[in-house]
């Protein structure tokens, strides 16, 4: 049976992490896996997380299943996270899910579900995964423009050009804030003229959130997703826990559905639960249950903002630190948007040949478009950085 397999396409953050692994030389520099790192490059364990796991192993008496969406306090504390007090909780279903990839995976297989035929319209550029799982599900998918390369902002009028092409019943997936891989996010005034022309056309929002908090905070980074959800009939809402709570491994998601109305919700429930139980039955827990504890307890929850917030402010501090520090040895502002885009990434410019020399001769990883994860900087780094790029530009 195996040998009618065929190789599939290499992944080329993770060929990227194998040739920075074998790279000896002491001053190479990770800029292309996409995890927080603090100035020692570790991933730490927040506190607010080592103490609410304490807490559940003393605590917890069962390891039984949940049930197939997972455990409804998990639901109703990351609905509260994303929406707010005003959320309609009465139009909203909710399933728990493997990371944020699995919500986006079981996002699409709804779609597939409900609207076969349909279009996924994505950002150009967009998260390689959500591009691969459309593929693979053999949904059909189209780009619309959103980065200008020049600038290095959002092209919001492009954008909208674009999507007057979507047609009835399509589906249009955003990136709730800190854009990945870019790093250049959408205007309040975009959101709103987005949410129009998506109800003029009938066309479902799908919004892809991993990383809130990241930006400009919890209650900023959540106006986007906030204003789809106030503005539309329907929307799909994908969640990751993996990034604002460090539990990557812990693979903690949540997908939620906006329907018209309470009884739209109730059908989108019951297809949720079954599409869980055709992938994996019932989600894991360990990380939805970490989550639950510190977004319902004040102290644990004050504790894990205010880490969040020193790595956010931490993030800022360094784009701002790389943006002056190019400024100043390329006498130029052409990288003065690493300083306005927010979260982990942004999108340099640079072609693959100077990506290719970054590496070979400077022992700097990232990935070919330049793309590049702040939080693997530190601030003895950045000038090292900003000096190897202004040699090969």
């Amino acid at each position: 049976m195996f040998e009618t397999l065929s190789e599939p396409a290499p992944d080329k953050i993770l060929a990227l992490m194998a040739m920075y692994r074998a790279d000896d030389r002491p001053t190479k520099i990770d800029l292309g896996v996409g995890v927080y790192k603090d100035a020692r490059g570790v991933t730490l364990v927040m506190r607010a997380v080592k103490a609410a796991e304490a807490r559940i192993l003393k605590d917890q008496e069962s390891k039984s299943y949940t049930g197939l969406a997972g455990d409804p306090a998990y639901a109703e504390a990351m609905i509260g996270l994303l929406l707010g007090a005003e959320a309609p909780r009465e139009r909203l279903a909710a399933v728990a899910t493997p990371g944020g990839t699995g919500a986006v995976r079981q996002a699409f297989e709804l779609v597939k579900m409900a609207r076969p035929g349909g279009v996924v319209w994505y950002s150009e550029p967009t998260w390689p995964n959500h591009v691969s799982i459309l593929n693979y599900l053999g949904l059909e998918a189209r780009p619309y423009r959103y980065f200008d390369e020049a600038s290095g902002e959002v092209d919001a009028a492009g954008m909208l050009a674009a999507l007057e092409a979507v047609g009835e019943g399509d589906v249009v997936l955003l990136h709730g804030c800190c854009h990945n891989p870019t790093g250049a996010n959408l205007t309040g005034a975009d959101w709103d003229r987005v949410v129009a022309l998506l109800n003029a056309k009938g066309a479902l929002p799908m919004v892809d959130i991993a990383y809130q908090g990241f930006g400009d905070g919890l209650e900023a980074d959540a106006l986007g997703l906030r204003t789809i959800v106030a503005g539309c009939p329907e929307a799909l809402i994908a969640a990751s826990c993996s990034k604002n709570f460090g539990i990557y491994r812990e693979r903690a998601g949540l997908l939620v559905a906006l329907a018209a109305d309470a009884a739209g919700a109730k059908l989108a429930q019951g297809n949720l639960a079954f599409l869980n139980r055709q992938n994996y039955s019932f989600p894991p827990d360990h990380g939805a249950r970490v989550v639950t504890e510190i977004l319902t307890d004040e102290a644990l929850r004050a504790d894990w903002q205010e880490e969040l917030e020193q790595m956010r402010e931490g993030m800022l501090a360094l784009r701002q630190q790389l943006a002056d520090e190019l400024r100043r040895l390329t006498n130029s502002d052409r990288f003065d948007f690493v300083a306005r885009h927010r979260g982990m990434f942004s999108r340099l410019g640079l072609t693959p040949d100077e990506v290719t020399r970054l590496r070979e001769e400077h022992a700097v990883y990232m990935v070919g478009d330049s793309r590049i994860n702040i939080a693997g900087l530190n601030a003895e780094t950045v000038p090292v950085l900003a000096k190897a790029i202004a040699s090969v530009i």
